[in-house]
């Protein structure tokens, strides 16, 4: 037999097969993170300038999770702490300058600004990570800082690099201090997370040093080796924060997104065949032993390099990184601000097609359960193509956030008394809530599903998926329901770890 008829063979043989894979790759995962960072720091994103009133601040954060949502993207990455500061009225800080325009000036009585995100994200079935920038206290040397500001009261617990001021990890007090701002949002909000970005020990500024020689000597910690020490300031504050985020809410999420690279694998042979800067050696955060040693719920590396950058492809390091998650959650963090930037590094950038291919890489890994992209504006300006490829394709249908198992495996009962009524405003959905399950929790969330007449009932498919919602609210309304067409309604619960119910029984209607 010759190769063209083995081949011919092998493709018949092959084809129901194909077909399958066909069909499964293009109906995008049930469970999948989809996060964008939301920057507040210098007016990156949100609030898009100082000083805007608190309807204009509402009405812009409204149309952001609005975009957001159209895009399928089911959680928000909020930096509300970027400069030892708050977006947020129940802190120990001062509210920032780049809230009010002033820093220590409050907004409109009444406002909280992180209290309204996370209303409208959890209605429109987004989770809501609380992003603290743990060390960061000003920006740079001309920071105009309010006489009460920390650094102006407790000068001592900060060192000066690159003009920044930035807490000292080797103080004891720093860490506890930080811990309790930390606490102060976990208490008192209905946050879903916890989030650290990549800024530990400072990136290295040539011809600059660390001045932390005199905390090394106060508080060595029996560590005799400087980098060291420092790896073990930042360990430190990483499993106590997991400790105490875990004991006062045991279904909060913990997560760090730290830079891309580990270690290259000729500084150790554990690590990734590439070469960069490396999180262990220039930024003093052991990545990898945070994930390993189960002090995180989720690794949200930054690998902000193409397929084609090779000092440190793409592909290679989403590999190196999944073959480290034991057992933790992998999340992936997208570069949106540089598409259609070209770059003599990476022209690569330029091609539209980057970061989809990324993403169905992603897909084809099951360590990796997701991605956030930074950041939230680039979707709107140079990385739009890149929205309308999420919008109509990749996350053409709605997903929820992959469980943890780790942190609860207690699925809730399902919502009682299910009823739908077609009226003039659409189909009215109510429902009550479920029993309490044996953790003792009812529901935090529902998903309702939506079936055409004659349609195969299957909740395992995110196209039938009408609405999400992280509140406990009881009851929707379907607009979108054609008249005349008759539709079977189905409902189930979420926990607050996304844990779901059995589905009710289905309930017919015909639209009016």
């Amino acid at each position: 037999m010759n190769k063209s008829h083995i081949y011919a063979l092998l493709l018949l043989l092959a084809a129901p097969f194909l077909s399958i894979a066909q069909n499964t790759t293009k109906i995008a995962p049930k469970r999948e993170f989809r996060g964008v960072w939301i920057a507040s720091v210098t007016n990156i994103d949100w609030p898009s300038k100082p000083g805007l009133s608190a309807d204009q601040q509402k009405q812009e954060l409204i149309g952001i999770l609005e975009q957001h949502k159209k895009n399928g993207m089911n959680a928000i990455m909020l930096q509300i702490r970027p400069t030892a500061d708050a977006l947020y009225a129940k802190s120990r800080e001062l509210w920032s300058h780049w809230l009010t325009g002033t820093q220590g000036i409050a907004p409109a009585p009444g406002y909280d600004p992180l209290e309204f995100a996370i209303k409208e994200a959890h209605i429109r079935g987004m989770e809501l990570h609380a992003w603290f920038n743990p060390y960061r206290a000003t920006m740079s040397a001309g920071a105009i800082t309010s006489p009460e500001h920390i650094t102006k009261k407790r000068p001592e617990l900060f060192y000066t690099y690159g003009g920044q001021k930035l807490f000292d990890p080797g103080l004891p007090e720093v860490r506890a201090y930080i811990l309790q701002v930390i606490l102060d949002v976990v208490k008192e909000y209905d946050i879903d997370g916890v989030h650290f970005d990549d800024y530990f020990y400072p990136y290295r500024i040539e011809g600059q040093r660390i001045n932390d020689a005199a905390t090394f000597a106060k508080y060595p910690n029996g560590f005799t080796n400087i980098d060291d020490w420092r790896r073990n300031n930042v360990n430190i504050l990483i499993k106590t924060v997991n400790d105490s985020v875990h004991y006062y809410k045991k279904y909060m999420k913990f997560g760090v997104s730290p830079f891309g690279i580990w270690r290259n694998f000729r500084e150790d042979t554990l690590g990734s065949k590439t070469n960069g800067l490396s999180n262990y050696g220039e930024l003093y955060a052991d990545s990898r032993k945070w994930i390993k040693e189960g002090w995180v719920d989720y690794i949200n590396p930054q690998i902000y390099f193409t397929f084609g950058r090779s000092a440190a492809p793409f592909g290679v390091l989403l590999d190196w990184w999944g073959n480290n998650t034991y057992g933790r959650h992998l999340y992936i963090g997208q570069a949106a601000y540089l598409v259609r930037v070209p770059t003599k590094v990476d022209p690569t950038w330029m091609k539209l097609n980057e970061i989809p291919n990324q993403i169905r890489y992603m897909r084809e890994n099951n360590r990796v359960q997701g991605s956030v992209f930074f950041s939230s504006k680039s979707l709107s300006t140079n990385a739009k193509s890149l929205a309308d490829s999420l919008r109509n394709d990749l996350y053409k249908y709605p997903a929820l956030p992959p469980q943890m198992p780790w942190l609860d495996d207690v699925v809730p009962n399902v919502p009682q008394n299910f009823t739908a009524d077609a009226l003039e405003d659409g189909v009215n959905l109510k429902w009550e809530k479920p029993l309490k399950a044996a953790d003792g929790e009812t529901a935090s969330g529902y998903v309702i599903y939506r079936f055409e007449e004659g349609e195969k009932i299957n909740v395992l498919n995110p196209k039938n998926i009408l609405n999400i919602s992280f509140r406990d609210f009881t009851f929707y309304v379907d607009t979108n329901a054609e008249k005349g067409k008759r539709y079977n309604y189905l409902i189930t619960a979420l926990d607050r770890l996304k844990n779901e119910s059995e589905p009710s029984g289905p309930v017919g209607v015909q639209a009016k």
